[in-house]
């Protein structure tokens, strides 16, 4: 079953210290192309449905490859604005190693995705050929103009009747750039989502720590603050969240819970995650995922299974994007075995 689904949010330049290197430890950068909405796009395209982007890029060579890249992995880049007068936005990754994490550093300031406002699109036009708009909170966090288009998108697509997917991916260092109160701008976006990834960090930038809160465990603490939540937010139907343990840069262990408004649990038992490959877009692969599962008819458990076995492939690839398909999911899901296939 396919479904239409319209992402917005910025591309971006990743430039990264080739293999465990620190940044310009030698004169080398590898160069990507990534964006956490982008990876939502690339993942349910290659999931099959129909995929679509929305933004703005520079208009040169740069911005090209961008939109040349997405469309090699089956994403609809037709609604992508091009401007000429921009530059495009990059991030800088140094992958860790051992017990020294991965550090990013964000060149993103006056990109041309951050110069375009909400009036640069038509948004009832926009989300009226889609099923589901996702959006991410790094894009309200790029500044008051990518704020106010953000709660545009998600307004109108909800007028619309879409599903409205929100993943927290809750950035300090851009929010810290140009002094914002996260609290009150995301308030306005969770507002309009009827889907949110997010845990109970996320929950709290926006309500404020629960002072009432006697939980002890991990899980405990999302199941608490998704009460808060589905009770501010009354079109919030479902909250989904990765449960992330660490032993080092290379070994983890992944687990999946996903809460409703109606009052189920679902969950994933944690799985060892070793010999990471790259993790950057982990989070992206298992909101793919679990969007897929839903928009296909899925049971939420199976669902959230589908989000999590994605999320665990991611690990397995280079770049910000999952490059799976459907049938490697299933293969995971399957417990198949690891042998070469040939």
């Amino acid at each position: 079953m396919t479904r239409r689904v319209l992402c917005f949010g910025e591309l971006l330049l990743r430039l990264g210290a080739p293999g465990r290197e620190l940044l310009l430890q030698s004169p080398l950068l590898q160069v990507q192309i990534g964006g956490a909405e982008a990876n939502v796009a690339v993942s349910l395209a290659r999931f099959g449905h129909h995929a679509a982007m929305v933004g703005t890029v520079a208009g040169n060579a740069l911005g090209d490859a961008a939109l040349a890249a997405l469309r090699g992995h089956g994403v609809d880049v037709g609604r992508v604005r091009r401007d000429p007068g921009a530059r495009m936005g990059l991030y800088f990754l140094a992958t860790g190693a051992g017990l020294r994490p991965s550090e990013v550093v964000y060149d993103r300031a006056d990109s041309a995705f951050a110069r375009a406002g909400s009036d640069a699109y038509d948004w009832p036009a926009l989300v009226a050929e889609f099923d589901c708009l996702h959006v991410s909170g790094i894009t309200p966090a790029l500044g008051q103009r990518c704020a106010d288009a953000t709660v545009t998108a998600m307004r109108s697509a909800r007028a619309a009747g879409l599903e409205v997917s929100f993943d927290g991916n809750f950035r300090p260092k851009l929010w810290a750039a140009w002094q914002a109160d996260p609290a009150t701008v995301l308030r306005a976006v969770l507002a309009e989502a009827t889907i949110a990834f997010a845990d109970h960090r996320d929950i709290e930038v926006v309500l404020g720590p629960d002072a009432d809160a006697h939980a002890d465990t991990h899980e405990a603490r999302i199941l608490a603050a998704a009460a808060r939540a589905f009770a501010a937010f009354p079109q919030l139907r479902r909250i989904a969240t990765t449960l992330r343990g660490q032993n080092s840069v290379d070994a983890h262990s992944l687990g999946a819970l996903l809460v409703t408004r109606g009052g189920d649990v679902h969950r994933v038992a944690p799985q060892a995650v070793e010999g990471i490959v790259d993790r950057i877009g982990a989070g992206d692969a298992f909101a793919a995922g679990v969007l897929h599962g839903l928009l296909v008819g899925m049971a939420d458990g199976d669902a959230l299974a589908f989000g999590h076995a994605a999320a665990c492939l991611k690990h397995t690839v280079p770049g910000d994007f999952n490059l799976v398909d459907a049938a490697a999911v299933g293969a995971l899901l399957r417990h198949e075995r690891l042998d070469v296939r040939r």
